[in-house]
């Protein structure tokens, strides 16, 4: 077979492989090891396993990583999603839906500082679906508000999926913070217009909740504080380029630790529980950044990645129809593979395709951080539907699936105006670069 031939198969099997149940990292290790030997040689191929895995877990940029999830995790267990659903509920639960809208802004300032759509969606399920259910909401809007509002988590930094775009691609790390926040905002604000609207044609889906007075409001206002702290320390410290980005993470993992202690809801139980989980979560996603990098190297030996970039590239159409392709083939995956999953296999891909292209490489990682988001939520699999299915076990996945529809649309009107103002995505970073 010829290099190419078997870089088409190796890519066929790692499908195969990952749709039998395999771990992505092993599925990554095993076809790019085999792969590489075969086009190349076996000798290089047990080169790359010894250099990668070393390279990757001693990578001191890497370490932003455990980190950023360290924070996420002591964040959930100071309760601090319960108070952002709280502060929110204060300004928003009086409306015609409001406790939808609620979960949709608890959902985006949660994600502010877990960076993980399931972590947010699982997080503010359970503070939010029992307070919808007691106020007699559809359970179509109320699990479909919760499941496409904890999208936003890997939009708004910090994100590990805007940290492995980031590595992938040799972007800057802060850059890409700096330019999903502007679209994750604009993707809550669209979120909330949605439900507005299914509540006003039909006013049953979301009846509205209880007054709150001016003082109930200032509580609930007090509520928020730790989150902005939060979020004043992290991205502020990055956009004024007072520290790193990895510098960020570990100011933000402290400041997260304190907030805890601060709050007394951090014991030793707990922080033991957040520490484990981290290094968990962190072990596995180093394995597959491993194992992607040894697979990228199995791509650029056989010339799958060049071979896909000429022929698209020798294609008679605007590459404004070449983009859209790409964009269109990662929805199709979507609806099929985890969101890591695919960000991985596709990059090495199409990553050169569009920078030959000219698109700028910060403005497609957010437009395929956005398509990522939308298969989080597409039928078969849509993670988050499933994550949402574990905390609403009455509900049943169709009806979830059904809620979300209307997300979907507010997913491709967002699409649309970042497509056709790319200002938006671009503004920050470029203000960013003038300090």
């Amino acid at each position: 077979m010829s290099p190419i031939s078997i870089g088409f198969a190796g890519i066929a099997v790692l499908f195969l492989l990952l749709f039998s149940g395999m771990p992505l990292g092993w599925a990554f290790i095993l076809v790019g090891f085999v792969g590489y030997g075969l086009a190349f040689s076996f000798g290089g191929a047990l080169s790359l396993l010894r250099t990668v895995p070393y390279a990757t877990f001693s990578d001191y940029g890497l370490s932003v990583i455990p980190l950023f999830i360290l924070m996420g995790s002591l964040a959930f267990s100071a309760g601090l999603g319960k108070d952002m659903y709280d502060s929110a509920h204060g300004f928003l639960g009086s409306l015609r839906g409001g406790l939808a809208m609620t979960s949709v802004a608890a959902c985006a300032l949660f994600a502010a500082m877990s960076g993980s759509s399931p972590a947010t969606a699982a997080t503010m399920g359970k503070v939010a679906l029992p307070e919808m259910k007691r106020y007699k909401y559809a359970d179509e809007l109320a699990t479909g508000a919760v499941a496409a509002g904890g999208t936003i988590g890997i939009l708004i930094p910090p994100s590990v999926i805007l940290i492995i775009y980031g590595i992938i691609t040799e972007q800057s790390i802060g850059e890409l913070y700096m330019a999903g926040f502007i679209p994750g905002i604009l993707q809550a604000v669209l979120f909330i217009l949605t439900i507005a609207i299914l509540c006003w044609r039909r006013p049953a889906l979301g009846p509205p909740g209880p007054r709150a007075n001016f003082k109930q409001k200032l509580v609930a206002l007090g509520k928020g504080w730790s989150m902005v702290a939060l979020f004043v320390i992290v991205l502020g410290g990055i956009y004024l380029g007072v520290f790193s980005v990895t510098e960020a993470a570990g100011v933000g993992a402290f400041a997260a630790f304190v907030i805890g202690l601060a709050l007394r809801r951090l014991n030793w139980q707990n922080f033991k529980e957040a520490v484990l989980d981290t290094a968990k979560t962190t072990a596995m996603i180093f394995l597959i950044i491993a194992g992607a990098i040894i697979f990228g190297y199995f791509l650029t030996v056989t010339g799958v990645s060049d071979g896909i970039a000429n022929f698209m590239m020798g294609l008679a159409v605007s590459k404004y129809v070449i983009l859209l392709l790409v964009i269109v083939i990662y929805l199709i995956l979507g609806c099929m593979m985890d969101s890591l999953a695919m960000i991985l296999i596709t990059l090495p891909i199409f990553f050169p395709l569009i920078h030959s292209l000219g698109f700028d490489p910060i403005w497609f990682g957010i437009i395929i951080v956005v398509v990522v988001e939308m298969g989080l939520i597409t039928p078969p699999v849509g993670m988050n539907v499933f994550v949402l299915k574990g905390v609403a076990k009455d509900v049943p996945m169709y009806t979830i699936f059904r809620g979300v529809i209307p997300f979907l649309l507010a997913d491709i009107l967002l699409l649309a105006l970042l497509f056709v103002w790319p200002q938006i995505v671009l503004f920050l970073p470029n203000t960013m670069r003038l300090w």
